[in-house]
């Protein structure tokens, strides 16, 4: 018997996702963002201007720096969607379905919370 940090599935338990042509594995009810950290995936993104990577950083919704192409729907928050046997998934390269960068974030320390590239410079 396992325990909470255990992982005892087999795998007919599992999802397979494809990213960009990568077979990326899953737990069925795993974020989509979760599982493509998990394979050594993180960055999916890059900011219109600078062309900066972007992946999973917030992990709650809130900074739209994870967004990633779904079985063909851009604009989907990979930290928000769960992980479904089978699901398509591509890089947006800076697309994010409003027509502001995306990112969320100044960034400047590395993280994203109020408007700009990523950079520290407001445009």
């Amino acid at each position: 018997m396992g325990h909470a940090g255990s992982d005892e599935r087999t795998g007919s338990s599992s999802c397979r996702l494809t990213f960009d042509g990568t077979t990326v594995p899953a737990r069925p009810g795993q974020s989509v963002g979760a599982a493509l950290v998990a394979a050594g995936i993180v960055a999916w993104r890059t900011t219109r201007r600078e062309g900066r990577p972007r992946g999973l950083f917030c992990g709650i919704g809130v900074c739209f720096d994870c967004l990633i192409t779904v079985d063909g729907r851009p604009g989907q928050r990979a930290c928000l969607v769960p992980a479904r046997d089978g699901m398509r998934l591509s890089a947006e390269g800076g697309r994010d379905g409003d027509g502001s960068d995306g990112d969320g974030g100044d960034d400047s320390d590395g993280g994203g919370s109020v408007g700009g590239d990523g950079d520290g410079q407001r445009r």
